[in-house]
């Protein structure tokens, strides 16, 4: 996109700072210059054209006014929700570079508190006397003077994107997963025209007032997006955008966007989401995600479980708890339980990998989230992505929709989408990313609006013809239930035999209580006497055994223990309840000829290593699903119905497999022969060379 050239031009140019510190800083460390430099040229820019009236109203006007507050005076001077009291600019202190290092400071200070705090989180002033120190200082200053930043030359949308080439540049040198700040803007839009497809109504209502949140907003991306689709759709609107962000960086850089678009900074919250939730009992209308994908929470686990254990549902959390290696869930339920529960009910969108989709058995963690976000009907749709669209990893991701005021045709249903066809290859990759979706502009596809479209059709088997002219199926409806299954526990009788053979009689050697008869928690002579006596023990019980037939063999288990009681009461020696499950352990094989081992209420007990499972589908009745697939194959079995559990899986897979078949033998036949006939004029060629 021409765009994205321009952008990469611009970001490239700014960039070209680290060609300054090398040497000087690691690479790692780049961006810790050059982030907060590009946020504090970009206020510059913003304030410059109102400087002049700022300081001549602190020179002329201020000291003989009684107001102890001039900040919303100045604020109105920029026409912003922030000022700068300082008499420097960019422009100026290079005009001065003996004194730089003060006036950088000076100009820093002279922020008002939320642009101030802004560049605190850069932790930017530890680098100042280091780069004077170094006679940095003057030369990056002044590189960064020549940018022209303000947004009537650079939007702030396209000044997202040059932030997000940036952190991406400097992810790659530290290492760091880029991911966890951004998200491809065509993402973003796809996933707001999602949102809001349905709310075009309501969103141009004359001065409507939306509230917009990310709990993992890195550094605005969605927020900003989301705000914009809504200005454009209504000029009279006003939405209000919340966010939480962990990373100092991503964090700032959100900040100083909010702030020049005149967004309330304090709505924008540092810290991890699920430890402190810096929104409490807040709940919003839209809400956007991309969490990371599949990072574990190991360092919060204390106190998500504490919350999980202590508030259950009354929580954030009480549907469940995740596997440990990946907390995508979390971050959704954290959402839902910010949805208002008003007539109006809330919207979110998030971006998960295919993980919860499917992971976890019935029971587990995430199938009980997947439970309880079905059976509540919160679940509107999920649509799947073409792989290589992330800047840190090429899988395949999947746009989750939710809400909890589904319009009347869809309730009780889900929206399965399938585009991964639908993407255009980049000119230039991205790390990972060399896939993008079609936006509309500059000549490429409208792949966003297509897809779109798809979801607002909401029909069941709905086809349509990829990029490349193939005709597949692209949108599937389901019922809730589709996705639901029991999971029953197929048991089968326990068949033994039993012999006292020679052999037998020497693995009760490795029986473990058996074993620990030769073994004492005392000291000294005690430890002694009580080692002597559990030999004793042993040998009395192999004299014993050996008494019995080592020929006959037993497939009836209580015949079995009937002699061995009677053999066991002959030679005198008692046996507790632990040695005899020892010895019958030893004593036992599996035999499928053998008679069924029962209770003592005469019900067959199972064998642990024939139990099986089977997933019933909700719809089915599960007996007659036994009778049909199960009984056939193993007329003994039955199930343990005190097992059975509700489970929830979505298989994008199944849903959405074509078969193709085979290709004819012949035809393969020939391409191998002509292969071979390449192969051999090659070779004849390199003889006679």
């Amino acid at each position: 996109m021409a765009r994205n050239g321009t952008v990469k031009e611009l970001a490239n140019f700014i960039w070209s700072v680290a060609d300054l510190l090398r040497g000087d800083y690691k690479q790692a460390d780049y961006g810790k210059v050059i982030l907060p430099l590009t946020v504090l040229r970009r206020l510059d820019c913003v304030l410059e054209p109102s400087k002049y009236n700022v300081l001549d109203f602190l020179e002329t006007k201020a000291p003989t006014l009684k107001i102890s507050n001039l900040d919303p005076v100045l604020n109105n001077l920029t026409g912003k929700s922030f000022h700068n009291k300082s008499k420097f600019t960019f422009q100026s202190m290079i005009a001065d570079p003996d004194n730089l290092a003060a006036n950088l400071r000076n100009y820093i200070n002279g922020f008002s508190a939320n642009g101030r705090e802004i560049i605190e989180y850069f932790n930017f002033m530890d680098h100042i006397t280091r780069l004077d120190e170094a006679d940095l200082l003057f030369k990056v200053v002044q590189r960064f003077a020549v940018i022209d930043l303000h947004p009537n030359t650079v939007s702030n949308t396209m000044m997202g994107y040059v932030f997000e080439e940036l952190i991406r540049k400097f992810s790659e040198l530290s290492n760091e997963t880029a991911g966890e700040h951004f998200t491809p803007r065509e993402v973003i839009r796809l996933m707001v025209n999602l949102l809001f497809l349905n709310d075009n109504e309501v969103l141009t209502r004359p001065g409507i007032v939306k509230t917009i949140y990310d709990p993992a907003c890195g550094t605005g991306g969605m927020l900003s997006v989301s705000e914009d689709y809504i200005v454009e759709l209504n000029p009279q609107a006003r939405p209000v955008v919340f966010g939480q962000e962990i990373n100092p960086e991503s964090y700032a850089i959100c900040k100083s966007d909010m702030l020049i678009k005149g967004q309330d900074v304090g709505n924008i919250k540092f810290g991890n989401t699920f430890t402190v939730d810096g929104l409490a009992n807040e709940q919003f209308d839209y809400m956007l995600s991309n969490p990371p994908f599949g990072v574990d929470w190991k360092k919060v686990q204390e106190q998500i479980t504490k919350e999980y254990e202590t508030m259950g549902y009354g929580g954030r959390f009480g549907a469940g708890l995740p596997r440990i290696s990946d907390g995508s869930f979390l971050f959704l339920q954290h959402m839902i339980s910010k949805m208002k529960q008003s007539n109006n009910g809330s919207r979110i969108g998030i971006v998960f990998n295919g993980s919860p989709l499917f992971s976890g058995g019935a029971g587990s963690g995430e199938s009980e989230i997947r439970k309880w976000l079905i059976e509540n009907d919160w679940l509107e749709a999920i649509i799947a992505l073409p792989d290589q669209l992330f800047y840190n990893t090429g899988i395949f991701t999947y746009i989750w929709i939710l809400s909890n005021r589904k319009p009347s045709e869809r309730k009780g249903k889900v929206q399965l989408i399938n585009a991964v066809a639908f993407y255009q290859k980049m000119s230039r990759s991205l790390g990972n990313k060399r896939n993008e979706i079609g936006t509309g502009e500059n000549g490429n596809p409208d792949q966003i609006g297509t897809i779109t479209r798809f979801y607002g059709d909401f029909r069941h088997n709905q086809t349509a013809c990829t990029p490349d002219g193939v005709e597949v199926v692209v949108s599937k409806v389901f019922d809730n239930e589709d996705f639901g299954y029991w999971r029953i526990t197929v048991e089968r009788p326990l068949r033994l035999n039993f012999q006292a053979n020679p052999d037998r009689i020497h693995r009760l050697d490795e029986e473990t209580t058996f074993k620990n008869l030769t073994k004492s928690k005392k000291s000294g002579a005690a430890a002694k006497a009580d080692i002597a006596a559990g030999r004793q023990q042993q040998e009395a019980i192999r004299s014993a055994l050996q008494t019995l037939d080592g020929e006959h063999l037993y497939q009836n288990r209580d015949q079995f223990e009937a002699d061995l009681a009677a053999a066991f009461q002959a030679s005198e020696t008692n046996l507790s309840s632990a040695i005899k499950k020892a010895i019958i352990n030893a004593l036992a094989e599996r035999d499928e000829t053998a008679e069924i081992c029962r209770d003592r209420d005469g019900n067959p007990e199972p064998d642990s290593n024939l139990r099986d499972y089977e997933n019933v589908p909700l719809k089915e009745d599960i007996q007659a699903y036994f009778t049909r697939e199960v009984l056939p194959h193993v007329p003994d079995a039955w199930i343990d119905e005190s097992r059975t559990i509700k489970g929830y899986e979505i298989s994008f897979t199944r849903y959405f497999y074509e078969y193709k078949p085979l290709r004819p033998l012949e035809e393969i036949r020939a391409e191998i022969l002509a292969l071979e006939n390449e192969l051999d004029g090659m070779l004849a060629e390199a003889l006679e060379a």
